[in-house]
């Protein structure tokens, strides 16, 4: 198969997918070398970009998708008839301490926000933004919380090592934050 034809497959599946896809998985696909695929996608980011599109070629979630531009967000809004999503003060501190602190337990995210966490849990789990890791070996068998891919894919992050330190998210808050002296761990 030539490169260019690579290259628009590559694309077709790209446009496709309801997810981010990884180069694992297009290499699997299309059977060829996930070697012969990479330097097609940064061409296919250097294309879209040049060309002025209304979409973008993003590393998120461990894989590769293509998005929509941010300056734009408010016209697909209305197209789909939805709601911009608006995260509850419960619902960020709760995500902050699982980001920060996995695996965690409903019971330490309670202890650090001083308040019942299940129905903020709850939430979040629906939404898929978290995902139940496993149980703790301790007495009554705790679930433990993480993030989850859907976390990276909604905050545009490929991986947890992108999020920002403690130190700069409170820089840009300009206040020191509940959570100060804890640092990202690496994703499960």
């Amino acid at each position: 198969m030539d490169t260019s034809e690579l290259k628009q497959q590559v694309e077709g599946l790209l446009f496709a997918a309801d997810e981010p896809v990884t180069l694992e998985r297009l290499s699997e696909v299309l059977e060829v070398d996930k070697r012969e695929i990479e330097p097609l996608l940064w061409e296919l980011a250097d294309d879209y970009r040049n060309q002025k599109r209304g979409f973008s070629l993003e590393k998120v979630a461990q894989g590769v998708q293509l998005r929509s531009l941010p300056e734009h967000a408010e016209a697909i809004r209305r197209l789909q008839g939805a709601r911009p999503f608006r995260f509850s003060r419960a619902a960020l501190e709760t995500l902050a301490i699982i980001a920060y602190r996995q695996p965690v337990t409903r019971a330490e995210i309670e202890y650090l926000r001083g308040v019942d966490s299940g129905g903020v849990l709850k939430t979040l789990l629906d939404k898929r933004l978290l995902r139940i890791l496993g149980k703790k070996d301790l007495p009554g068998r705790p679930l433990l919380y993480g993030t989850s891919r859907g976390f990276l894919e909604f905050f545009g992050l490929e991986n947890l090592s992108e999020l920002p330190s403690l130190r700069e998210f409170s820089d840009v808050q300009g206040e020191t934050i509940f959570l100060d002296g804890m640092g990202p761990h690496d994703a499960p």
